[in-house]
């Protein structure tokens, strides 16, 4: 890894990670850089200052520029762009938009995120419609059969297709714009869980021909915890709303996201600052510094456990699935178990139920060196379920 000098345990500094733990689990719920605290401490500070003046005059713009960095960031206008606490409150605010009658189908991933699944399964649970699962091949190695299986699954009553962009469970990234090609010649709509794309791979989302995208910026984009952003194509924006529908109702699309009540938004105010670090990072250097380290730590855990990753080198990017030793089935009272093991090592990774069996996934972030992931190798080798 010396093609990175800025990156390693240097960059642990940034952060506030606590030492004697190897941070293996990014994926699941990112690092915040201190700057990046500090800026969402002075949007609170301000806030506190005069709370009516800040609600009433500042907060408007302060959200709608926000906005725009993000655009920026993720392409398109910022007026397609408004923020959610996180993608799973994003995607049921999609959900929950949709008018589903009795008969009609939903269709998903069988890697679909577990929160999502039961949103789709509550929404058509309640309107006599029914949820269509596409299976995606472990490990993840070819797009023909995905997309062969989509063809097939889409019918005259897909009234919906959602998409993860980056699976959670076997951190494969999914060809979406081809996904979507597919529906558009259905005329199905299709809503992107994109909870683990921004920040890790490079994303535009106009170009991806879809109809709304929901994607965390806590996870890999460097923000604070409760910082995602939802994209919705214009043609739909007059149909969407969010959760909690408040004052803004019938006023357009961000004027409904950007305020439904009193709440916190300190830390949405401070995502330009987690995309000010990434820009002074590096964008391209970040993605190929935690690309390539992680098809090391890759390559040492499958070697050393003899099995294979959730998915081929083509579709992985900064995490990536790798199944634990003797192919044992696995439970969600399995996976605890081996994660609490590994947590008593002073190691914090994932623990995924894929296939029938338990993967450990792993991220790869600035702070990281291969070394951490030497001690996960051998005791992974030793682990007991």
């Amino acid at each position: 890894m010396d093609n990175f000098p800025r990156f390693g345990h240097r960059r642990l500094g940034d952060f506030g990670l606590a030492n004697g733990i190897d941070h293996l689990n990014h994926g699941g719920y990112g690092a915040t850089p201190r700057l990046v605290l500090e800026a969402g401490e002075a949007a609170r500070l301000a806030m506190e200052a005069d709370p009516t003046t800040f609600f009433r005059c500042e907060l408007p713009d302060r959200l709608r520029n926000a906005a725009a960095r993000i655009a920026d960031f993720l392409g398109g206008r910022s007026e397609d762009w408004a923020f959610v606490e996180n993608a799973t409150a994003g995607l049921n605010a999609v959900i929950a938009s949709l008018n589903v009658a009795p008969g009609d189908e939903l269709l998903c991933l069988s890697q679909v995120y577990g929160a999502v699944a039961n949103t789709l399964r509550y929404h058509a649970d309640r309107r006599g419609a029914r949820v269509v699962v596409v299976p995606v091949p472990v490990p993840f190695e070819d797009i023909a059969p995905l997309l062969a299986a989509l063809e097939a699954a889409i019918g005259p009553k897909t009234r919906l297709a959602c998409f993860d962009h980056i699976t959670s469970a076997g951190a494969a990234i999914i060809p979406i714009a081809e996904l979507a090609a597919i529906c558009r010649r259905h005329d199905v709509p299709v809503l992107v869980d994109g909870a683990h794309a921004p920040g890790q791979v490079p994303v535009d989302v106009p170009k991806l021909g879809v109809d709304w995208y929901i994607g965390n910026l806590h996870k890999w984009a460097f923000a604070a915890k409760g910082t995602a952003v939802i994209w919705c194509a214009p043609e739909h924006q007059a149909e969407l709303h969010p959760i909690a529908i408040s004052h803004q109702l019938g006023q357009g699309f961000t004027a409904e996201f950007d305020y439904s009540g009193t709440r916190d938004n300190s830390n949405w105010l401070a995502a330009p600052a987690a995309l000010d670090y990434f820009d002074g990072l590096g964008r391209e250097a970040v993605y190929a510094h935690n690309k390539t380290l992680s098809e090391a730590a890759c390559d040492l855990l499958a070697a050393r456990w003899g099995t294979e990753a959730a998915a081929s080198p083509r579709f992985r990017a900064a995490m990536t699935s790798v199944r634990l030793p003797g192919g044992r089935r696995g439970d969600h009272q399995a996976a605890q178990r081996v994660a609490e093991r590994l947590r008593r090592e002073g190691i914090t990774v994932a623990v995924m139920l894929l296939d029938g069996g338990l993967w450990i996934r792993v991220s790869a972030q600035i702070y990281n060196e291969i070394g951490d992931y030497q001690r996960l190798a051998e005791i992974g080798a030793r682990l007991l379920v």
